[in-house]
């Protein structure tokens, strides 16, 4: 069944799931179906979609979370999976280095996120696409300009794409090795506008987390909050 949108001061839906979803300027949020989701964008027509990789078009955030507990060891604790998601898409050499200045570690943060991608892509056969958004991407295929913009690394963002069998859905796509600021930082989503042709304000941004949603709000685009699907497998 349909979950019904509340109105919100900003003149846009908010969803009446009991979910604590945080609502920028310019943000749709989503309206669920059982057992899945549907997406519902904003009036207007845009000239390109960006879609953020991780937790957006794949479900990886569990297996991302698996990954880091086994790479960070004895240190594992210091990582909650709270705090995890709320850095989700800030690049893995950034969590490390902010991990060694919040707790005195002097973790080595190339072989870290090293060990940590070593272990995700060992992983890597247990990641499923979610459906809504792929289907999404796959109508829009051939009629739109389209870009993954990912705070992952090329290797394992490639992968991942290669393996759902959607890398052919993009024009473009942008992952860390491509700018020097990552999300909330507007570079990633910037980068792939550039790469399209298309004015920022034109494009429609797919993001699950708050922190790429305020990386989308400050590159000047439009985006549409996914629900982080742990969220919603979690007991109501």
């Amino acid at each position: 069944m349909n979950i019904p949108f509340g109105p919100c001061r900003h003149g846009i839906s908010v969803l009446a799931f009991g979910l604590d979803l945080r609502i920028f300027p310019r943000v749709v949020s989503n309206r669920l179906t059982a057992g899945s989701f549907h997406l519902e964008l904003p009036a207007g027509e845009f000239a390109a979609f960006i879609f953020d990789y991780d937790g957006t078009l794949a479900d990886t955030m569990p297996t991302h979370y698996r990954a880091w507990q086994t790479a960070l060891g004895e240190h594992a604790g210091d990582f909650p999976e709270a705090m995890f998601y709320e850095l989700g898409g800030v690049p893995a050499a950034q969590v490390v280095e902010m991990l060694n200045e919040r707790h005195g570690y002097a973790l080595p943060v190339d072989a870290t996120v090293a060990r940590k991608e070593k272990v995700f892509l060992e992983l890597s056969s247990e990641i499923a696409a979610i459906e809504p958004v792929v289907s999404l991407a796959r109508e829009w295929h051939g009629r739109k300009p389209m870009a993954v913009a990912s705070g992952g690394h090329r290797r394992i963002v490639m992968n991942t794409l290669r393996a759902l069998g959607i890398g052919g859905l993009f024009d473009t796509v942008v992952t860390s090795e491509d700018y020097s600021r990552g999300k909330p930082h507007p570079d990633p989503f910037l980068e792939a506008a550039r790469r399209l042709g298309v004015l920022p304000e034109r494009c429609l941004v797919f993001e699950d987390t708050t922190t790429g949603i305020q990386a989308a709000t400050a590159a000047g685009m439009a985006s549409v909050l996914v629900p982080a699907l742990s969220r919603l497998r979690a007991p109501q």
